[in-house]
């Protein structure tokens, strides 16, 4: 089932800052970005994860846009994670999987219980303008992308 023009799922998860965080609120500011991982020992999303590091400050400086990070894991090794490959973002936290299910969906693999890889651009309004579902765990949309794409009114920056 795609969420593509639908109303995002609320949420509230904690935070690798110690805080929970929720969609709604996230919203009043900007666009949000939800990204779901497979988990804290995901080399692609740790890849993924880096690339929207990298543009964090320049899109919510610019453009009031969060990026939410969600790991299907417990807080502890989500902080680590953070923590490993030096991250400007924070991560929060769904050890259970119930915000990957709403979204993406979850599967058991060797790890256990892991998210469904997948981004999701958020509008002002909680509607979902772009939803990206992995058909394999290294098939991942990069920061840089989402960036043009939200500067381009939710268009993709290379049609046309």
């Amino acid at each position: 089932m795609s969420l593509n023009g639908t109303d995002a799922p609320d949420f509230t998860l904690e935070s690798t800052n110690g805080a929970d965080v929720t969609l709604s609120e996230t919203l009043d500011d900007g666009p949000t970005v939800i990204l779901i991982n497979r988990g804290h020992w995901c080399s692609f999303c740790a890849e993924q994860l880096q690339t929207f590091s990298e543009i964090s400050y320049d899109l919510w400086f610019h453009d009031g846009v969060d990026i939410l990070p969600v790991v299907t894991d417990p807080i502890g090794p989500v902080t680590e994670m953070r923590d490993r490959y030096d991250l400007e973002i924070q991560l929060l936290a769904d050890p259970d999987g119930t915000v990957a299910e709403q979204y993406s969906g979850t599967e058991q693999t060797s790890h256990g219980l892991t998210g469904i890889s997948a981004t999701y651009v958020v509008d002002e309004e909680g509607v979902v303008q772009y939803e990206q579902v992995a058909d394999h765990p290294a098939d991942r949309t990069y920061g840089n992308w989402v960036r043009y794409f939200i500067r381009n009114g939710y268009e993709d920056p290379f049609e046309g």
